[in-house]
């Protein structure tokens, strides 16, 4: 056995080694860019106005769904918009809540 050409050997695995790192590095890079991309795109954009009636969408419904039955519950009334999409709506019975934007839609 060669102790210096096997010293040599493992040196250039380790070089390719860290070459095929890199490249998995980039691969994930790209990937999170392209699937984050996608995402954004497919968000839904929704300016929200005080006073303005929406409904929110229920997603507890999924678990216990019946065919026909409605996701989306009462409507409410926005009383606030808070930055960061988060939005104040009031009903007469459920009193008044914060809820995340992206769980309305105009009534």
């Amino acid at each position: 056995m060669d102790l210096k050409a096997a010293g040599e050997k493992h040196l250039i695995q380790l070089n390719e080694l860290d070459k095929f790192r890199m490249k998995t590095y980039e691969n994930s890079r790209l990937y999170k860019e392209l699937t984050k991309k996608w995402h954004d795109l497919h968000i839904q954009r929704r300016e929200f106005e005080v006073g303005q009636k929406v409904l929110s969408y229920n997603s507890r419904l999924k678990l216990f769904l019946g065919k026909l039955r409605s996701r989306w519950s009462s409507p409410y009334t926005v009383t606030k918009v808070l930055p960061y999409g988060a939005i104040e709506v009031s009903n007469e019975t459920k009193g008044t809540f914060t809820i995340n934007g992206q769980r309305l839609k105009y009534y």
